[in-house]
């Protein structure tokens, strides 16, 4: 009886996950302005184009997460590699810590660290400092996802580079390199996915001139009912989605 209950229970599951995005996408074809369907319309999302401040708003996101996935890409893959080559299991679990510590600590000690910097430099809040905080948090992202593809990988390859007379760079640019592609490519979509959707860190860490496309989102929904917000966030899901689907496929290829 159980066992034929599992089924049952994973489609509830994902109904409660996945439904009220699905009700958010089908309002966001809504001719009215209201939760009241009176017909099929396309108008919210050529509003939604004509917006310069949400058309900003995304050109800063894009950057943001392009730069920040590309920097903690590097630096968390070349992280990923010294952790397995040389065993460092204290400095290996710390990498949990910025998982599990709330993103409002995270936002506010960051924050705290730029003004104490800042004293010292004619420098202020903005794009820079963004991407910086992003680039912090998606490093650890990025050493995780690389660490378990390395896991998979026999030591001995690199070994037998050497044994034939390659360099240590060359045995990792040439034997490690390739085989941990599919890894790297999934912790960069993954980084990106959640560098573009943060709010709670960005939101602390801004200028004034860089404002992102969650910080815009937010502000629009607090002042009511909005369709073109509907129109936005169905658009995010489903970037965000195919990025997730596209990171686990890539996670899923054998080396």
């Amino acid at each position: 009886m159980k066992g034929r209950l599992l089924p049952l229970y994973a489609v509830l599951a994902y109904a409660f996950l996945h439904v009220p995005l699905l009700v958010l996408t089908v309002f966001s074809f809504n001719s009215s302005k209201f939760t009241k369907w009176e017909g099929f319309s396309g108008k919210w999302y050529t509003t939604l184009f004509e917006d310069t401040r949400l058309m900003e708003a995304t050109g800063n996101s894009l950057i943001i997460a392009a730069v920040s996935t590309a920097v903690a890409t590097i630096i968390g893959t070349l992280a990923a590699y010294g952790l397995w080559k040389r065993k460092a299991p204290v400095l290996e679990s710390s990498l949990y810590l910025s998982l599990v510590t709330p993103e409002i600590v995270t936002g506010v000690s960051l924050l705290a660290f730029f003004q104490w910097m800042f004293r010292y430099m004619d420098v202020r809040l903005g794009l820079h400092t963004v991407i910086l905080a992003h680039v912090t948090f998606c490093i650890a992202y990025v050493v995780i996802v690389v660490q378990a593809r390395l896991k998979t990988l026999d030591h001995t390859l690199e070994e037998a580079a050497l044994d034939l007379g390659a360099t240590e760079f060359e045995a990792f640019w040439r034997v490690t390199l390739p085989l941990l592609i599919p890894g790297i490519a999934s912790a960069a979509l993954l980084a990106f996915t959640i560098s573009f959707d943060d709010y709670v860190i960005t939101s602390l860490v801004a200028g004034v001139d860089s404002e992102t496309l969650p910080m815009v989102i937010y502000t629009m929904a607090r002042k009511g009912v909005n369709p073109s917000v509907n129109a936005v966030s169905a658009l995010i899901v489903v970037m965000l989605g195919f990025l997730i689907l596209a990171a686990e496929k890539l996670q899923q290829r054998e080396p």
